[in-house]
């Protein structure tokens, strides 16, 4: 009798298997608590609860407050002062600076009335040691400004000398905008022009194409238009 066709990794399978194997994989846990229906979810069960209050809370706090006086307990009568208030009172004012009352100001003939300090009647500001003087963060600024449009200046002179470059004057710089401008609208028309159903391979390559040229059009002009000051290199 032949024996059949035995694979060479049965072992390592079988290994891996056994390796694998656990009693729930398939069938679920072999034993499992089953909830008892005694324990069933009762109404407010999840409410959290306040702490039982002691008894002898409320009493300590009883015993922290004063009583309430007897009907037949009578007030400490007969106590009197040797102060002289009437003295003392004079003596207070002879002896105090007196308040200088604050300025106001009366608009109305009913008698409504401001304070003049708060108003703007009052010459206040103009008063002051630095009234009309440019504030030093102004001058700060102002040279940190003019620095950096002078460094500005010489770099672009510098570049225009190294690779000399032209400026666009603003006649140039308008020409150019509307040729631009012109250019797209022609594209735009024949864009336009295309038939609505694109089914064929030329079909598709003349509307990238008309496509990609709008785009640069579009780019270029807005790049002119942001830009007042244009350098062109000569060739």
């Amino acid at each position: 009798m032949e024996k059949g066709y035995i694979s060479t990794f049965r072992a390592s399978v079988k290994h891996e298997i056994e390796e694998n194997r656990a009693p729930w994989k398939t069938m679920g846990p072999p034993k499992i608590e089953v909830p008892s229906p005694k324990n069933f979810l009762q109404k407010h069960s999840k409410e959290p609860k306040l702490p039982h209050r002691k008894r002898d809370e409320g009493r300590k706090r009883l015993l922290t407050i004063p009583s309430v006086p007897h009907v037949t307990d009578h007030p400490l009568m007969g106590i009197q002062s040797k102060k002289n208030f009437i003295n003392t009172n004079a003596a207070d004012v002879i002896m105090g600076v007196a308040k200088k009352p604050q300025p106001i100001c009366v608009d109305t003939r009913q008698g409504h009335k401001y304070l003049l300090e708060t108003s703007g009647l009052v010459p206040k500001y103009i008063n002051k040691k630095d009234y009309g003087l440019t504030p030093k963060y102004v001058i700060k600024r102002s040279e940190e400004v003019k620095r950096a449009q002078e460094e500005y200046d010489a770099y672009v002179k510098e570049t225009l000398r190294q690779k000399a470059m032209k400026r666009l004057s603003d006649e140039e710089r308008e020409s150019l905008l509307q040729g631009l401008k012109k250019n797209w609208e022609e594209v735009h028309h024949e864009f336009q022009g295309l038939s609505v159903d694109i089914d064929t391979l030329p079909k598709k390559i003349r509307k990238q194409r008309l496509e990609a040229q709008m785009k640069q059009l579009e780019h270029d002009i807005s790049i002119i238009e942001k830009h007042k000051i244009i350098y062109i290199a000569n060739k």
